[in-house]
């Protein structure tokens, strides 16, 4: 596995990456850094970790409304994703600090 160094929201991180994979990461990263960047310019969320809750939850709930892909042959059907579970999880990890949403 390799290292890679990339930028996210103007902070540097260090990530594993295995062969093959760069173009993969970097299509996250730049997916995660344009999603944390539009809540961060919005000016409505200051706190960088919200901002990165907020913009996983965005991220989780745009491949959630994807129609899915047919899994490959052998392969098992995946769960479907209950974003809106997810969402009081959060909350409640949260807890007096408020609701995302």
């Amino acid at each position: 596995m390799k290292q890679m160094e990339v930028t996210i929201l103007g902070q540097s991180y260090i990530l594993g990456c295995p062969e093959g994979g760069e173009h993969s990461l970097m299509a996250a990263v730049a997916s995660v850094d344009r999603e944390m960047s539009a809540i961060r310019d919005a000016g409505r969320v200051k706190a960088r970790e919200r901002i990165a809750v907020l913009a996983a939850l965005n991220l989780a709930y745009q491949l959630a409304e994807r129609p899915p892909a047919p899994p490959a042959e052998g392969e098992p059907v995946p769960p479907p994703v209950d974003v809106g579970a997810l969402m009081r999880r959060i909350d409640q990890a949260l807890g007096d600090d408020g609701h995302l949403l």
